[in-house]
């Protein structure tokens, strides 16, 4: 199977679940740790790609884990993932689930990338700004990436707006290309 839609299957189910037991709150703030742990160690990701720990040693470190931490509920479904031998997944599980709940909350997420980081007050402006012209919530990240040499490259949802100094450049370089071709 396709490793989008297991990790859309799943985070649907537990969406769905949350939903129902009117645990949404409760559930997505579980969901957000257990990403952030993800996406913050090394360890616990060696973990969960293991071919050689066990799935019953799996389980138990999950619940020593995550016990004291997340609902009895979230904690359940993190040992049901294992116990399916889906752990690999659980990043895009919970990336997916969290991406659902910004949708029915009507979030949108945006990313802006500069060269230099930006002072919070900027930050701020932006996500205003793009609040103001969506209609929608904005959840704003943002990143520093020193090749784009200046300018911004601003991604909302799906969609993306490069107004970076290298773009530009590249544009000029294709350009003076092109009017070397045809002369």
């Amino acid at each position: 199977m396709n490793q989008s839609k297991i990790t859309v299957r799943y985070a649907k189910a537990f969406f769905a679940l949350a939903k129902e037991k009117d645990q949404m709150d409760p559930l997505s703030r579980d969901i957000t740790k257990v990403y952030n742990l993800c996406n913050e160690s090394p360890d616990f990701l060696l973990l969960l790609e293991s071919p050689v720990i066990k799935t019953s040693r799996k389980t138990d470190l999950i619940r020593q884990i995550f016990q004291p931490h997340v609902t009895e509920l979230t904690l359940r479904f993190l040992i049901l993932i294992a116990e399916n031998k889906r752990e690999v997944h659980l990043p895009g599980i919970c990336r997916d689930f969290l991406d659902f709940v910004r949708k029915e909350q009507g979030i949108s997420t945006a990313v802006v990338t500069t060269a230099t980081r930006l002072s919070a007050a900027t930050l701020e402006k932006i996500r205003e700004q793009l609040a103001k012209e969506s209609g929608v919530r904005i959840e704003l990240t943002e990143k520093v990436n020193p090749a784009i040499i200046g300018g911004m490259i601003l991604r909302i949802d799906d969609r993306q707006l490069d107004a970076s100094v290298a773009t530009q450049l590249k544009k000029i370089k294709s350009r003076l290309l092109e009017t070397e071709i045809n002369k």
